[in-house]
């Protein structure tokens, strides 16, 4: 199974690793695209701290975070499964699964980026911050620009099993599977559940979302689940707990797409 994650807007810093090496990155074959993306983000960061505010889409609090991406090459690194924070990561809790699940982790979990095209939790990269919706001056449109590296490596690192996509729509815009491999990816879409004048509303609610994909995740990995099709990680995650609908079982273009509720009690 392999699990395709978002990255997070908010990075922990890169502590006191030695920098970026893009040799050592997983799937070698976006070595090329990654550089192309580094050199100009850090030249633009380099360059003109305004110009490089607005084309990130940076407010003037973040600020520092120019000065932060004109130093990328010579940042500290350190693993990206403690670089990415925020509410998925927490619930994930990565540094908190025993032996086992993290080695599952570490073979099954893809992480996009805007600036990577996607990496692997263990890959050593430094703090930066790149939105995917940025459309960068001589790269252009980030999403568009990784669309062919990433169909280049992706469906050869899914191999014939399960894709388990967790990506937010800007990031899964970088790369969307195709033929049998699209009827072997399902995506997970979290409803918050709530009675209103005794009436049931259901909502997607950000917060509940990240949070329940990140406890799906792990909950998968405690339990060494390795579920092939749509249809069996459905009754998995049933078997976990999670109250799961959707039309896991047909041959329509929403075959592989699940309901998970959450009742707010």
């Amino acid at each position: 199974m392999l699990v395709l994650l978002p990255p997070s807007e908010g990075k922990a810093e890169g502590g006191k690793g030695r920098p970026l090496d893009l040799e050592t990155l997983s799937l070698p074959g976006l070595t090329q695209a990654r550089e192309t993306v580094l050199e100009e983000l850090v030249a633009l960061c380099r360059a003109d701290e305004e110009k490089a505010r607005e084309v990130l889409g940076l407010s003037e609090g973040l600020r520092g975070e120019v000065a932060k991406n004109a130093g990328l090459r010579t940042s500290p690194a350190r693993p990206a499964g403690e670089i990415y924070t925020g509410v998925l990561y927490d619930a994930l809790g990565l540094a908190t699964l025993d032996a086992a699940a993290k080695r599952r982790a570490a073979r099954s979990l893809l992480v996009f980026s805007a600036l990577w095209g996607a990496v692997g939790i263990k890959d050593r990269i430094p703090s930066y911050r790149l939105s995917g919706g940025v459309k960068l001056p001589g790269t252009g449109a980030l999403g568009r620009f990784w669309r062919g590296p990433l169909e280049s490596v992706l469906p050869e690192a899914a191999g014939g099993g399960l894709v388990l996509d967790l990506r937010s729509s800007a990031y899964a815009a970088m790369w969307k599977p195709k033929g049998d491999l699209a009827r072997r990816t399902a995506t997970v879409r979290v409803l918050q559940s709530r009675l209103v004048g005794g009436v049931e509303k259901r909502s997607v609610v950000s917060h509940f979302n990240k949070a329940t994909k990140g406890r799906i995740v792990r909950s998968l990995l405690e339990a060494g689940a390795a579920p092939k099709t749509p249809s069996e990680l459905a009754g998995t995650l049933r078997e976990l707990g999670y109250v799961v609908e959707g039309a896991e079982n047909g041959d329509g273009p929403k075959a592989t797409a699940l309901d998970v509720v959450v009742t707010e009690l």
